[in-house]
């Protein structure tokens, strides 16, 4: 279980710096993969997966459905995680229409 804690980490972690760290706004490309949590936090999902045997942190069965699984993870934890957390902290949005 802790291995998968880690893992979300990770990804959730590189997919930030990989879509808005202001060291890379001079080398990112326009196309929107590279702006999209959602996007990249799947190939971030399938670059972990590929990397897993060098690390101690997460240790996968090397398999397609593996592979799979954690993009489709890091995917949707990163974009959940990107919309719950901002530069200044919680991101609390008030919806117009529930305030009438």
């Amino acid at each position: 279980m802790i291995s998968l804690i880690y893992f979300i980490l990770c990804s959730y972690g590189l997919t930030q710096i990989l879509c808005f760290a202001k060291f890379f706004d001079k080398i990112r490309p326009p196309y929107y993969i590279f702006s999209c949590p959602m996007c990249m936090g799947f190939w971030v999902g399938i670059f972990l997966f590929c990397i897993n045997p060098s690390t101690e942190l997460f240790n996968y069965e090397y398999n397609f459905v593996n592979a799979m699984l954690l993009g489709w993870l890091s995917s949707g934890t990163s974009y959940v995680l990107n919309m719950l957390f901002c530069d200044n902290g919680f991101n609390i949005g008030i919806n117009n229409e529930e305030k009438k």
